[in-house]
Formats: structure tokens, C-alpha cells, sequence
């Protein structure tokens, strides 16, 4: 048994606001047992061209600020931030006021263990580029899915837009991951609430494989859209074992592994897959 909290902030623009909020979460979810914590995307501060300002080396005083929360309770943690990126430059009139070549950064979500050091650092590789937004003008992607030990799981890190792909938790459960964390600041819009329920749904079953998913809760001080809440625990066979609906909350749920173990014997859809099939 894993016991995870899901924490469910309203994101601000202000990164010691955000750091401050988190640090209280932690203190929340460890009085309640968890042993993992997991915050949105974008924990640093909410996206605009301000990321380009406010990204942080991971060694910053924003994760380093989380990283001494988790030691101080001795629990893991992931969040997302925005970290500068060496050579991470547009194309010549792609920046985000298209006006010559612009700096990017790396839209991360950064694990960390409970002696507070950093044990994986996962960079967003699909990058939302729909519904009239164009998140490539300030974020470079990244190019290697990533799995990281943390409360005695294999947890493979996704971020937001990643969901809509399912070839990346496809090669995060071939690396071993037991869970996927899923972190957003998933927009508002036509069906979008919908397609958040139904796609971390179906990760969850095609790959029997857990779900966590942390979405911001919404920011009323905010006209950006981004905030939906509806976090989730999503078991193997895709019940919704927590839904923390639209407001701010920190709920610590339990992962039972020998749910996995049952679902994969009674459906071993990963052992019948058909890598190569014939054409003719």
C-alpha cells in the first residue's frame, strides 16, 4: 500500500505565494500519512510569457524550497516548474511577441525523494499547440520518457497535453512504471472537462496500470482559463477511486498494488499485444 496525496492548489502568478502553499500542503498530506505528494504542472507560477522571467535552474529556490519540505517530513514530492534552457531559442520570428528569435524554457516536472533530493527531472514532450494556443513559442520540448522511484513505486511521469498520447505511458508501463503521475493546469472549454475524465480513464485500462492525476484547481483572480481541478486516483481497470471535483483540496488516497496484480490476471492485455502484424 502506497499511501499519495493529491494536492490540488489554485496556482498564482507569485512563485514564493506558490512555494508558501505547497510547503503547507506537504505539511497536510504527511500529518495524514502520504508518502507521496503530488502538486499541477506550472506549481512555479501560472503560464504566460512571465515563465520566460521566472523559469528556475532546479536549484533554484523554488525546488529547493520543496526539496527541504520533503526532508523535513520525509516524504517524496512532485511538482511542475519552468527551468531555463541552454540554447532553448525559436525559430527567427516564432518568440512570443514575433519579433525575432526568443529564449524558451523547459515546462519540468521534477520528482523528489524524501532525504529531499532530486531523483528524476522530467521535461513535457508534447507540447500544446491546440485550441488557439501555441505553448512551442516559450517551451522546448523534451525527448525521453522518464520513470523515477518514489514511495516504493515506479512512477512514470506525464505532463497535460502528454495524455492525449497514448504511446508515451505505452513506453512509460514498457520501463516498468506502476503508476502514472499526471500533472496539469488542464484549460476550460468546449468537451475539455470531458476529454480530461476520459483520457486518464482510459491510460488507467489499456495499460492496467494506476493513474494519479493532479490538475490546478481554478484561480478566481485568473482570466486565463487554466484550472479545471477534477484530480483523480484511477485504478487498473479505470475506476475513479477519487474525484476531488473543482475546488482546492489536498486528499490523500491508498494505491494497492495487489489491485494491479488482479486486474492483469484477469486481463492480461499487455502479455497479447501484436507488435508486428502482418499486412497483406
Amino acid at each position: 500500500m502506497t499511501r499519495i496525496a493529491l494536492c490540488q492548489i489554485p496556482v498564482s502568478e507569485d512563485p514564493a505565494d506558490n512555494l508558501r502553499q505547497a510547503r503547507e500542503s506537504v505539511a497536510r498530506a504527511a500529518d495524514d500519512g502520504a508518502e507521496l505528494v503530488i502538486f499541477p504542472e506550472a506549481t512555479l507560477t501560472r503560464y504566460g510569457k512571465r515563465i520566460l522571467d521566472l523559469a528556475e535552474p532546479l536549484d533554484g529556490p523554488f525546488v529547493t524550497g520543496l526539496a527541504e519540505a520533503a526532508r523535513g517530513r520525509g516524504l517524496s514530492v512532485i511538482a511542475g516548474t519552468f527551468e531555463p534552457s541552454p540554447g532553448g531559442v525559436s525559430a527567427p520570428g516564432e518568440g512570443p511577441a514575433g519579433m525575432g528569435e526568443a529564449p524558451r524554457v523547459h515546462n519540468t516536472a521534477v520528482a523528489l525523494g524524501p532525504d529531499g533530493e532530486i531523483r528524476a527531472a522530467y521535461r513535457k514532450i508534447h507540447l500544446f499547440d491546440s485550441f488557439g494556443a501555441r505553448e512551442s513559442a516559450l517551451v522546448v520540448p523534451g525527448g525521453e520518457p522518464v520513470v523515477a522511484e518514489l514511495g516504493g513505486l515506479r512512477v512514470g511521469l506525464v505532463t497535460c497535453y502528454d495524455i492525449r498520447f497514448p504511446e508515451l505511458t505505452r513506453a512509460l508501463v514498457d520501463l516498468g512504471a506502476e503508476m502514472f503521475a499526471v500533472i496539469a493546469a488542464w484549460g476550460s472549454g468546449p468537451m475539455k472537462e470531458e476529454h480530461w475524465t476520459t483520457l486518464l480513464r482510459a491510460r488507467a485500462i489499456e495499460n492496467t496500470t494506476w493513474v494519479a492525476a493532479v490538475g490546478q484547481a481554478p484561480n478566481p483572480r485568473a482570466a486565463d482559463g487554466f484550472g479545471i481541478g477534477r484530480s483523480m486516483l484511477i485504478d487498473p481497470m479505470g475506476v475513479v477511486r477519487a474525484d476531488l471535483g473543482p475546488a482546492p483540496a489536498v486528499q490523500t488516497c491508498v494505491l494497492d498494488p495487489q489491485i494491479t496484480i488482479a486486474t492483469r490476471n484477469a486481463l492480461p492485455s499487455l502479455e497479447h499485444r501484436r507488435l508486428q502484424v502482418n499486412r497483406s
